[in-house]
């Protein structure tokens, strides 16, 4: 299996994660994304069929975005001087994998693997958090793979956010 970049040219036919949401971004929605400079694409490709996908696209944890308790562990990791009312994050627009492939540890490999590629990639710009839309079935998913609920507010009744701190990898 290989990770690759999303581009125009790449043919997005055949994946089917069970979910109508998901399966739709990646065919219809990815490229005009990545063409308007909204997400970034990667795909995970095994002998030419997409086993998982993830966008990624920037974003921030603002103060109104989550619980006093929350907020107060987040900007204690701050210096007093240094403490702002955002802090910049890298955001999984979209993570799915294939039906075909489920049940094989395929999903917390690939949030390993995309730690490990944010982390050890050389950045243009910083950031401190990876937060995600989590739709309610997957919560119990990225708890396991160590993101934390920023607030307990169901988003749009399908989604709560959640983030995973960085500096846990170091």
């Amino acid at each position: 299996m290989e990770l690759v970049r999303l581009n125009s040219k790449t043919n997005l036919g055949g994946f089917d994660c069970g979910d109508t949401d998901l399966n739709n971004f990646l065919v219809e929605d990815a490229k005009n994304f990545l063409g308007k400079r909204i997400a970034t694409t990667y795909l995970l490709v095994d002998n030419g069929s997409i086993v998982a996908y993830f966008c990624l696209l920037n974003d921030k944890i603002s103060r109104q975005d989550v619980t006093n308790s929350q907020w107060k562990k987040i900007k204690g990791g701050f210096p007093e001087r240094k403490q702002f009312s955002s802090y910049p994050a890298i955001k999984i627009g979209r993570f799915a994998v294939s039906s075909a492939y489920k049940g094989r540890n395929i999903g917390s490999d690939l949030i390993n693997l995309l730690k490990g590629m944010l982390n050890d990639s050389p950045n243009y710009s910083a950031f401190r958090y990876i937060t995600v839309d989590a739709y309610l079935s997957a919560i119990d998913f990225y708890k396991k793979n160590n993101f934390k609920p920023l607030s307990e507010k169901i988003v749009n009744e399908h989604t709560i956010l959640m983030f995973f701190d960085m500096m846990e990898l170091e």
